[in-house]
């Protein structure tokens, strides 16, 4: 079927559609690098809100199994590529990359150049853009998209995405920490690693009051990665600033950006952001460059650490923005990329989740 897709700036493309038929879906575009981990990007609560378009040009080659999702679904909104196969080859795929959007009801576009929509967003930024599916109205596109609200004034992007009630994992190894985990639309790969190592969770979701995680009487507390703009998950914010100094803090990705602003920083949006697997970070510490998964929009400011008193662990070699904070005498933790790498490398995984278990443990 026919698609095309309208950007604010009044860019318009137009190619093959594909899954959900007669849509109109907005977002805010962005694009990743990876070659590989298609399924686990668009499962990725942390897309809520976006349209996820893929710089690599053959995308669905290996179908789709479900076994590497990192939630229940795709989360975002659609997708963008040069080329889908139609045609998978692997032997556990059960499904194309089309059957799989027209499953989930989102739409998608083919047959367009996501070269010149990736060098465009580098070049202006992320920008609003609307997806319609049996339609090449691209002037209605534009329109859709100029009046869809920006990622920074969406509230409800967390809602969307986080669990609908609280939830428990029982530890499975000998004097394992139990950890209350704020679910702003945690990736599966990070309950995962922390199960996998005995510990015991407790799931919460993101307008969990402060008094129910204090019940659960937890050794640590540990933020998820999340969608939109970290400003705008006040509650969590006002429960990480109360548990400070009561228990050990961690956190991941949007989790990171949570806890910087819990302690008196400030975050800003980047210009089009950090995806893909394959970004070079630095633990200023020890002198190491790891390649790591990232997916996030927004950053903390640096500048604004020092009077939190926390200092910086690692930062990107690409744009030296924040990478990790760290506190010792509030013994808190976070990271900006994803150590969980679902897509990417391991290079990180084992470090960041012994490190936070090991000091989680009384």
């Amino acid at each position: 079927m026919k698609a095309v897709l309208g950007l604010e700036d009044g860019t318009v493309v137009k190619g093959i559609g594909f899954g959900a038929a007669g849509a109109a879906v907005c977002g805010e575009l962005v694009f990743s690098t990876q070659y590989t981990g298609y399924e686990e990007a668009l499962t990725d609560p942390s897309y809520a809100g976006q349209i996820l378009m893929f710089t690599y040009p053959l995308i669905g080659n290996y179908g789709v199994n479900g076994k590497t999702f990192q939630s229940d679904g795709m989360k975002a909104e659609a997708l963008v590529v040069r080329e889908a196969c139609d045609h998978p080859s692997h032997h556990l795929s059960n499904r194309s990359i089309f059957d799989f959007a027209t499953d989930e009801g989102r739409p998608g576009i083919a047959g367009v150049d996501t070269r010149m929509l990736t060098i465009k967003t580098r070049d202006t930024g992320a920008m609003r853009a609307c997806l319609l599916t049996d339609s090449d109205d691209g002037e209605e596109a534009v329109r859709l998209a100029r009046q869809h609200p920006k990622i920074s004034d969406q509230h409800d992007l967390i809602d969307k995405v986080t669990c609908p009630a609280p939830y428990h994992i029982e530890a499975t190894g000998k004097d394992k920490p139990h950890f209350v985990v704020i679910d702003l639309g945690i990736k599966t790969n990070m309950i995962k690693s922390l199960t996998m190592r005995g510990v015991g969770i407790t799931v919460v979701p993101a307008n969990t009051p402060l008094d129910f995680i204090t019940e659960q009487k937890p050794d640590a507390v540990f933020v998820s990665n999340g969608p939109g703009d970290p400003e705008k998950a006040t509650n969590v914010i006002d429960v990480v600033k109360n548990m400070m100094g009561q228990v050990p803090i961690y956190g991941i990705c949007f989790g990171n950006q949570i806890i910087s602003l819990a302690l008196g920083a400030s975050t800003y949006k980047l210009k089009f952001g950090h995806r893909g697997a394959n970004q070079p970070v630095k633990d200023l510490e020890k002198g190491t460059v790891y390649i790591t998964s990232q997916n996030h929009g927004f950053a903390v400011d640096g500048n604004s650490l020092d009077g939190a008193e926390a200092h910086i662990t690692h930062i990107n070699v690409n744009d030296k923005t924040v990478e990790g904070i760290a506190h010792d005498y509030l013994d808190i933790m976070s990271v900006q990329f994803h150590p969980e790498a679902s897509p990417g490398p391991w290079d990180t995984e084992k470090w960041f989740f012994d490190t936070i278990v090991k000091r989680g443990t009384k």
